[in-house]
């Protein structure tokens, strides 16, 4: 066997450049992965993915050309069947040794071992070691059959196939080339009607030489980069990407930075092969338009980085990643400022004519758009946003008249040019708009803010009014859609109701809002009048459903998932969560901790199989055993410090404080029978355990500690 590099390449049309480097990843891990599960790789076999627009490449280090012969041994059939009374091979046992390549020769080498109840017969073999070719082929078929294509494209294969014009086949992008190489040798495998050589395209305009031969599986970077001009990694194009960015804007002016995208970082990367940062200008005057307008119609339409000064204000420049470096790129930067030229004058227009018309007179047309055809018109949808608003308003303190207004508004910037234009800007250009009225800023904050937060990590509102707004916002999204069953399912979410649920117990949580649930699903729900028959239901769904999503919630922030389950079973207001776990996760390093929630276990499943009712208030005149006694007289001096304790919010006192009652249970535990055969005297222990475990349970479920 002789180990060397193996280089394998897809030229293709230009792929999506939203997915490229998924693409490149899928391909050349499952590659390895493939070539490694049959034992084609060695044990420091390292993979290097390539992907740029016109290709997918990989190249794996110390391949194999065949893999080892591996020892195999088939498991035949029970002794009972495969041999007669003489110890001789029955026909069935021929037959079986037949159909894995043996013969009836083969039947001494055949050894007895146990199966289960019985004994079974065994032939150890020896399996050839698979040839590059051959497994290479197979992880060929595996990686491409396996990537995460977003659409597949059909289309026929070209001249050469045996039928050119009639076959076709199935890919992202239509391919036009197959490269694979060992060290220096040409590896004959077959991919999407192609048959693979040495040769590959460089970068369409400025390459020294096409085709360009590859000599060699290692010398593939360097020649794509030498005589094709193209840096096949995605990796180093966006590192020199990011390098010419911080360089061009230093040249364009002292303080000036690119804005920091990574999705538009990516996306660019996927759309040059060899890239070129040039620094263009646009017309000061367009600056009057809000820079969000100007940021995003210049990012999403045209994918250039804008410039801003040191404040974070939006310069009239901006960089342009160009995938061709000529000798005078001055042709570039005046077709890229002209192509930018007239995307501005429609922001300009769209916010000039916007401003003809207040935000307030714009809401009676919300009557006119369907929000769900269940639940109504986005009219309908901001009357129950207003009075959510208003009942969470008044339960917080926080000026009802703007959470009211802000509401009423929330929504109108819908219907304004530039939201239909650009559909991302929804919320912030009713801040502008807002303002551009006359409205309180506290008012014009919460129209932006009710949508937050948008994403996992996004801000919260930033004042009061914007959390009574977005929490409306939120809840009515909920009650809604749990109220006409349209729940989300695996991955489908199209009202995005695991972020509104987030969003909700972030705002509870991180804001320390002094609100329950159940209220403020009630009050929700109220709005919605009669639209919702079943709301008693559908909430207690939604209140299931807001718990996991918490669980994941509390898990992000650093707790495990037994302390969060143990934390959210004893219900404990939101805003006091985080002080709760840490109550719990003091208690939990005690020594006193193992014991007390192993007895707290056995309590609560004690207390499951007592009927309603069946256990009493204690009488201490009932109190028989002396550890009974004791423990009653423990849980007097302790539980009154707890529940003061407890009710000052000193959560990790308060379960310090319970600590001192493990002595005390384990020997109640260890001499007292609870069920005892007397009615009352069970009774009476009953109650002693049920007034325990309340006690013990009011921060978190300790049982849940146990093992």
């Amino acid at each position: 066997m002789s180990s060397a590099s193996l280089l394998v390449e897809l030229f293709v049309e230009e792929l999506p450049p939203k997915v490229l480097n998924k693409l490149g990843q899928a391909f050349a891990g499952q590659l390895f992965e493939q070539l490694k599960a049959q034992g084609l790789t060695a044990a420091g076999s390292r993979v290097t993915p390539y992907a740029s627009p016109r290709r997918l490449a990989a190249h794996i280090t110390d391949v194999a050309d065949r893999a080892a012969n591996q020892p195999l041994r088939h498991k035949l059939m029970p002794v009972s069947v495969g041999l007669n009374a003489q110890g001789q091979p029955t026909p069935a046992l021929v037959k079986k040794l037949h159909a894995i390549g043996a013969s009836e020769a083969d039947a001494p080498r055949l050894k007895r071992a146990p199966d289960g109840k019985t004994e079974a017969l065994f032939l150890d073999t020896v399996a050839a070691g698979a040839t590059l070719q051959a497994g290479l082929q197979k992880a060929l078929h595996e990686a491409i059959a396996k990537l995460p294509i977003p659409k597949v494209m059909t289309y026929q294969l070209e001249q050469g196939t045996p039928l050119p014009g009639w076959d076709s086949v199935q890919f992202v992008r239509p391919a036009h080339g197959l490269v694979a190489l060992h060290g220096a040798a040409v590896v004959p495998v077959t991919a999407l009607g192609l048959t693979a050589g040495r040769a590959t395209h460089g970068h369409r305009f400025e390459a020294q030489s096409d085709p360009i031969t590859l000599m060699e599986a290692d010398s593939y970077a360097p020649t794509l980069r030498g005589q094709g001009a193209v840096i096949a990694s995605f990796e180093e194009r966006r590192a020199a990407i990011v390098s010419q960015l911080k360089t061009a804007a230093t040249q364009a002016g002292q303080g000036l930075c690119a804005i920091e995208d990574e999705a538009l970082l990516d996306e660019v990367t996927a759309l040059v092969e060899r890239p070129n940062v040039l620094v263009c200008r646009f017309e000061p005057e367009f600056l009057q338009v809000p820079q969000e307008c100007l940021i995003l119609t210049m990012k999403a339409n045209q994918k250039y980085f804008p410039l801003l000064d040191a404040q974070g204000k939006l310069t009239h420049q901006f960089l342009v990643v160009s995938n061709i470096t000529p000798a005078d790129p001055g042709a570039v930067i005046q077709g890229n400022e002209r192509v930018v030229r007239p995307r501005l004058a429609d922001a300009k227009f769209f916010y000039d004519q916007d401003r003809k018309k207040t935000l307030a007179s714009r809401v009676a047309s919300l009557d006119k758009v369907v929000y769900h055809n269940q639940l109504g018109t986005q009219g309908e949808r901001t009357a129950r946003v207003r009075a959510i608003a208003r009942a969470i308003s008044e339960e917080l303190g926080v000026a009802t008249q703007q959470a009211d207004q802000a509401a009423m508004l929330a929504k109108a910037d819908l219907l304004t040019d530039m939201v239909g234009e650009f559909p991302e800007l929804q919320g912030v250009m009713g801040r502008t708009y807002a303002l551009h009225d006359g409205l309180h800023e506290a008012v014009a904050d919460a129209i932006e803010d009710h949508y937050k937060p948008r994403f996992a990590g996004d801000a919260l509102p930033r004042g009061p009014v914007g959390v009574a707004v977005a929490l409306a916002d939120k809840l009515e999204t909920l009650v809604g859609m749990f109220g006409i069953g349209n729940l989300p399912t695996g991955e489908k979410d199209p009202f995005a109701l695991r972020r509104h649920a987030l969003g909700v117990i972030r705002m509870l949580v991180e804001k320390a809002l002094p609100l329950d649930l159940p209220p403020l699903l009630q009050a929700a729900a109220q709005a919605f009048g009669t639209l919702l028959p079943d709301a008693a239901l559908s909430n207690a769904q939604l209140l299931a459903f807001i718990d996991e999503r918490a669980l994941g919630y509390l898990q992000g922030r650093g707790y495990s998932a037994q302390e969060a389950e143990a934390v959210l079973a004893a219900h404990p207001p939101w805003r006091d969560l985080p002080k709760a776990l840490d109550a719990l996760r003091a208690f939990a390093a005690l020594p006193e901790a193992p014991a007390l929630a192993a007895a707290n276990k056995r309590i609560g499943n004690i207390l499951k199989k007592t009927e309603a009712g069946q256990d009493a208030p204690v009488q201490v005149a009932l109190l028989r055993e002396p550890t009974e006694k004791d423990l009653y007289a423990a849980m007097q001096r302790v539980l009154p410090q707890a529940d003061a304790q407890f009710a000052a919010g000193g959560y990790s006192a308060c379960l310090q404080t319970l600590a001192a009652l493990r002595t005390p249970v384990d020997a109640f535990f260890d001499s007292v029978l609870v069920n005892a055969e007397d009615p009352g005297l069970r009774a009476n222990r009953h109650g002693l355990l049920r007034q325990l475990h309340q006690a013990m349970n009011r921060v978190a479920d300790l049982s849940r500690l146990a093992q």
